[in-house]
């Protein structure tokens, strides 16, 4: 074995390449932006840039788990448990479950932008050396922040985007495996299984054999609900918990759309007076970008992506209002490959994205670092 060195391909070392750039570029708006939009009289901890919103909730789970009440000012068990048990063991190096959080998704989103490249080049063989243009169009979307912050969606896509190229490849066990882990970060996980199983039965590589392997992505998600049930007495207490503090109770999706445009026309204003219009309007523009990515993938007979895209979309359009479907598109693999493939034959309209990509993407940052709303 002396003398062998293992060569990256090209689509390893492009990818990891976007991928450096597109971190040095938030890190810097990281240490930045609370410097330039500081909005109190005292000089600004920049390091404390990443503790906003969400973070504090997953940092209370590291600390303190599910069962000692809500000491981030809501209800925990409405997040699940991947994320913040790595943020603790992660921490345990020394530097805190935050960065212990900042590190898992800097190598999460490492990982998912291979295999999205991977599974990109996958789909469309006669595209050469495309699936890197696929992971820089991921890496610079709008709401990119939300790969480097300590989030879910890093390390959810982690999980599922080389479990959809198993999948895509009929190697079913492995593809049940990584959406199994991808299931232990967040509620997605349960679409996920849903979109697997189509993908499954609508196959030309479906192998019956491998059928048991689909029932082991439930496994993490009943045992969290069988945890749940015994710390707070309800199996759904993630359910009941994203109702009390996130406004997440069903609603009938066009009244669901009403609330959100209202919000995004009238106004919406924070405790801090803080206006949430612009987001609101955010949201509205990610669900018409869902319900056209949905219609190309029905047109392409891309039968598990859709079942993946829609139950998603269903999910955010039956709460109160729809918010943070703006994140959930970092999850819709089949959203930044179609824009590769415009990308590709039309190359202007690549230009033409990131023109505008990235300059929002700036913004999106500087927003979330300096504690205002960005879904």
């Amino acid at each position: 074995m002396l003398g062998i060195r293992w060569r990256p391909d090209l689509t390893f070392r492009e990818t990891l390449g976007w991928w450096l750039v597109s971190r040095i570029g938030i890190f810097v708006i990281s240490v930045s932006a609370p410097l330039l939009f500081n909005r109190g009289t005292d000089y600004p901890n920049v390091w404390h840039a990443w503790l906003q919103w969400d973070v504090w909730h997953f940092k209370a789970i590291a600390d303190y788990g599910y069962n000692h009440g809500e000491p981030s000012g809501a209800p925990l068990a409405a997040f699940f448990p991947g994320l913040p048990y790595l943020m603790r063991v992660v921490g345990w190096i020394g530097i805190g479950p935050v960065a212990g959080g900042v590190v898992v998704s800097l190598v999460a989103s490492a990982v998912a932008g291979v295999y999205l490249a991977r599974l990109a080049q996958y789909e469309f063989p006669q595209l050469t050396s495309f699936g890197p243009k696929a992971a820089l169009i991921w890496f610079a979307a709008p709401v990119g922040v939300f790969l480097a912050a300590p989030y879910t969606e890093a390390l959810f896509c982690a999980f599922a985007f080389p479990g959809w190229l198993a999948a895509r490849q009929g190697r079913w066990a492995r593809a049940a495996l990584f959406v199994a882990l991808a299931s232990t970060v967040r509620v997605s996980g349960i679409f996920l299984i849903f979109a697997l199983g189509v993908e499954f039965l609508t196959s030309k590589k479906r192998d019956w054999y491998s059928l048991p392997w689909l029932f082991l992505p439930a496994v993490p998600v009943l045992g969290f609900m069988a945890y749940l049930k015994q710390i707070h007495g309800s199996w759904f207490a993630w359910q009941e918990a994203q109702e009390k503090g996130w406004a997440r109770e069903f609603t009938k999706p066009w009244i669901s759309l009403k609330h959100t445009v209202e919000a995004a026309t009238k106004g919406h204003f924070a405790a801090d007076h803080s206006d949430w219009t612009w987001m609101f309007r955010a949201e509205l523009v990610a669900l018409a970008v869902g319900l056209i990515l949905l219609a190309w993938l029905l047109w392409r007979h891309s039968w598990g992506e859709a079942a993946w895209v829609a139950s998603t979309i269903a999910a955010f359009v039956t709460s109160f209002w729809i918010y943070s479907l703006t994140r959930a598109t970092l999850l819709w693999w089949p959203l930044w490959i179609g824009l590769a493939v415009l990308a590709e034959r039309k190359p202007w309209l690549g230009r033409l994205y990131l023109a505008v990509a990235v300059p929002l993407a700036a913004i999106w940052a500087a927003a979330f670092f300096t504690g205002r709303w960005t879904g």
